[in-house]
C-alpha cells in the first residue's frame, strides 16, 4: 500500500503515476482535492520567467515542461477533459527604460544559450498584443513557455485517479506519519491507523508540519502568499500571458482574465483577501492595458506557494525507509507535477532520478 497525502495537482498526479504501474494507492487530503495552491494557482508554465536565472533549475523546469504535451493528452484521451494547455509564449512588458534594460540583458543572456528569447520593440508588442497601453517601452518574449487551466487539470487527475483506481479521501482533517523499528508504519489520523510501506508527503505549504516526522528528515518549507483576482473580460483584450509590472495577466477561454501578483508576501497561512493588494492588482492591470479599466471583478482568493530555502523543490527518498517527499515547488507546482511524479514513482520503483533538492 501507498499512502499519498495531499490532494494537490502535485499528489494527484503521483498517485496517478503510481496507479498506472499498478500500485496500491490511497490518498488522504485534509481538505478540498486540487484545492490550495493548486486551486488558486494561475497554471503559469514558465520555466525561464520564474526561475531568477537559476540555471540548473531553469534546465530542469524546462525539461518538465518538455513531458507536459503527453500528460496532458494522455490526461484528455482517459477522462474527455480539456485542461487547455497552450505553450504560445510568454509577454513581459517593460515601462520605463531600466526595466527594459533588464529585459535586454536577460533576453541576450538567453539567446546566448539556445533560448528562443526575443526583445521586442514598442511596435512589435502591439502587433501580437495591441490592447497594450502607451505606458509599454518595450517587451520580452520567451516562446518555450505558455500556461494550463490549473483547475481544469485538477478536475482531469481526479477522474484519472478515479479511472485507475486510485482511492481518494477528502476532509480526512491532519494525519501523522507513523514509524516501527526504523521505517515507515503507515499514517494515523482520526479514523485510525491505515498500514502502508510507502508515505509520500505531498502536502504543499504544509510539507513541513506533518506530524510523526522524525526531525532529521523533516523538510523546511515556508507558505508563501500570493493573492489573485478574476476580470470579467467579454471582449478578448489580452492573447496571451502578459506579465507586467506588478501583476501579470493570463486570459482564459472562457472569457475572463486571471490577474495576480508578482511579489512575495511572508505572511505565514494568513488566507485573508487584502483589498489594497486587490486595488494594486487592478490598478497595474490597468496601468499596462488601460481597457481593462471598466471590467469588473468577479472573484478574488488567496493562495499559499511553498518555498524552499533555496527556492528548489524536494522530490524524492528520505534518510526514514519508505517516507518519500515531494514539497517546496513554489511557483511552479503546475508545472513540474507530472515530472515529480515520474521521479516519485521512478524512485520508490528503485531507479536513480536527479532532481533539484
Amino acid at each position: 500500500m501507498i499512502v499519498v497525502v495531499g490532494a494537490g495537482l502535485i499528489g494527484l498526479s503521483i498517485a496517478y503515476e503510481l496507479a498506472k504501474r499498478g500500485a496500491e494507492v490511497r490518498v488522504l487530503e485534509a481538505g478540498d482535492s486540487a484545492a490550495s495552491a493548486s486551486w488558486s494557482g494561475a497554471g503559469r508554465l514558465a520555466p525561464f520567467t520564474e526561475s531568477d536565472g537559476d540555471e540548473a533549475l531553469e534546465l530542469f523546469l524546462a525539461t518538465a515542461l518538455g513531458v507536459y504535451q503527453v500528460f496532458v493528452k494522455e490526461l484528455h484521451k482517459r477522462t474527455g477533459i480539456d485542461p487547455y494547455l497552450r505553450v504560445d509564449g510568454i509577454v513581459e512588458v517593460a515601462h520605463d527604460e531600466t526595466q527594459a534594460a533588464r529585459l535586454r540583458e536577460r533576453v541576450e543572456t538567453l539567446e546566448g544559450r539556445g533560448i528562443h528569447a526575443h526583445w521586442l520593440e514598442p511596435e512589435d508588442v502591439l502587433r501580437i498584443e495591441p490592447w497594450l497601453g502607451p505606458a509599454t517601452v518595450g517587451a520580452s518574449l520567451i516562446e518555450d513557455e505558455g500556461q494550463i487551466d490549473n483547475r481544469q487539470l485538477g478536475k482531469a487527475l481526479r477522474m484519472a485517479c478515479a479511472d485507475t483506481g486510485v482511492r481518494i479521501e477528502e476532509r480526512t482533517g491532519p494525519v501523522a506519519l507513523e514509524t516501527a523499528d526504523g521505517r515507515v508504519a503507515g499514517v494515523r489520523g482520526r479514523e485510525g491507523f491505515l498500514a502502508a510501506e510507502v508515505v509520500v508527503n505531498a502536502t504543499g505549504a504544509h510539507g513541513g508540519e506533518l506530524a510523526g516526522v522524525p526531525n532529521e528528515v523533516r523538510i523546511p518549507i515556508e507558505p508563501v502568499k500570493g493573492q489573485l483576482l478574476v476580470l470579467a473580460m467579454p471582449e478578448r483584450r489580452v492573447t496571451r500571458l502578459i506579465y507586467a509590472p506588478g501583476a501579470y495577466l493570463i486570459p482564459r477561454l472562457d472569457g475572463t482574465l486571471v490577474v495576480g501578483e508578482t511579489t512575495d508576501e511572508h505572511a505565514g497561512f494568513d488566507a485573508r483577501v487584502d483589498p489594497f493588494a486587490t486595488r494594486r492588482l487592478r490598478e497595474a492591470a490597468i496601468a499596462a492595458i488601460p481597457a481593462l479599466a471598466g471590467l469588473d471583478v468577479i472573484e478574488q482568493w488567496v493562495g499559499h506557494r511553498p518555498r524552499s530555502p533555496n527556492g528548489r523543490p524536494y522530490v524524492g527518498a528520505t534518510a526514514l525507509e519508505g517516507y518519500f517527499v515531494a514539497s517546496g515547488h513554489y511557483r511552479n507546482g503546475v508545472l513540474l507535477a507530472p515530472a515529480t511524479a515520474l521521479a516519485i514513482a521512478n524512485v520508490i520503483e528503485g531507479k536513480a532520478v536527479e532532481a533539484p533538492h
